[in-house]
């Protein structure tokens, strides 16, 4: 039976401390958060010259330089943060479009093109091939955010070119692949109808900046910076970015500890008797017969994780250091 801790604890994202402080009287400071799949050794941003902070930000090809060389395209917009760019595709497409978007998925992509008035179809992978002639439009998260599913490319080259064929869009969400750079899209852009989404918040660790790119072909990127207008990036998180994309040293070390961290957090959840269904190597996904009763008992230990009712399941981001670790371990015991 679910408590009213349990059923009161609703999530839309990733995050929620607050929430969950006050619904469970932990002080905030205290709470262990593996909701997000925010790489929890993230990039070290140090100190920022007072000279970003107190001068309007502006294109200075610095940024964009910089993240060309990483993506391996010129092809790109900074956002602030890809959930900018979620918000605003959906009124670039005239008409109502059909709208094919995986679920379970990121939930910010079915929202804004429900609200933008297009009609969205929810597909399970397996689905999408055979959906395909029916839709305008094409969303995906790759890997998966929760399941952490992947697509090939060559799978998601074909789709590309048979909604293109129509005038049709594949929009690619990209915000977990930077642990696995070979698989991204954003190599194959410009392409009309192709968007690949980035982001420096998972991998880089660096959400607070909200740092993103759109890649995409000329004229969208145009219609995009037109509505976002001057400023769309603030000045410390241009400087912050640029440093980031170009540590390429930091990024080889980090993928490597990243790929053994999410290994471990696998091993430890199955040692408990929770199975990864799927993941990546930033979070695990587990299938669960009762997801609140299991975000109940880690929440009164002061540990949040991410709860998903349809299907019911659990999303374990990775533990910073080694006390997080045992905290993690001694939580997932249940009687």
């Amino acid at each position: 039976m679910q408590t009213p801790e349990a059923q009161a604890l609703v999530q839309v994202h990733g995050g929620g401390i607050r929430q969950a402080a006050a619904r469970y009287g932990i002080p905030e400071a205290e709470w262990l958060d593996l909701s997000t799949g925010i790489n929890p050794h993230g990039y070290p941003v140090g100190e920022i010259p007072q000279a970003v902070w107190a001068r309007l930000p502006e294109p200075d090809d610095e940024l964009e330089a910089a993240a060309a060389d990483y993506y391996g395209t010129e092809a790109l917009l900074p956002v602030a943060g890809s959930q900018a760019a979620i918000q605003l595709l959906p009124a670039l497409r005239s008409g109502t479009a059909r709208v094919g978007i995986l679920e379970p998925s990121y939930n910010e992509h079915a929202r804004a093109w429900r609200e933008a008035g297009h009609t969205v179809r929810p597909l399970s992978g397996e689905a999408i091939a055979a959906a395909l002639p029916e839709l305008d439009v094409l969303v995906l998260v790759n890997p998966n955010n929760p399941t952490g599913q992947c697509f090939e490319r060559a799978d998601l080259l074909a789709w590309h070119a048979e909604l293109a064929a129509r005038g049709g869009w594949l929009i690619v969400d990209e915000a977990f692949m930077d642990v696995t750079p070979g698989a991204s899209l954003a190599q194959d852009a410009p392409r009309e109808g192709l968007v690949v989404l980035r982001s420096l918040g998972k991998f880089f660790g660096l959400a607070g900046a909200r740092v993103g790119f759109v890649i995409a072909d000329d004229a969208m990127r145009a219609q995009l910076a037109a509505r976002l207008g001057p400023w769309g990036l603030a000045g410390p998180s241009r400087w912050i970015a640029t440093r980031a994309l170009t540590d390429r040293a930091w990024q080889a070390e980090t993928r490597s500890q990243l790929q053994a961290r999410g290994q471990r957090l696998a091993e430890r959840l199955r040692a408990r008797g929770l199975a990864p269904t799927g993941g990546t190597a930033l979070f695990q996904w587990c299938r669960v017969d009762d997801p609140a009763g299991w975000q109940d008992h880690l929440g009164r230990q002061g540990i949040l994780v991410r709860r998903f009712d349809a299907p019911g399941s659990l999303r374990f981001g990775l533990p910073g250091d080694a006390a997080e670790w045992q905290r993690l371990e001694a939580g997932l015991q249940r009687a």
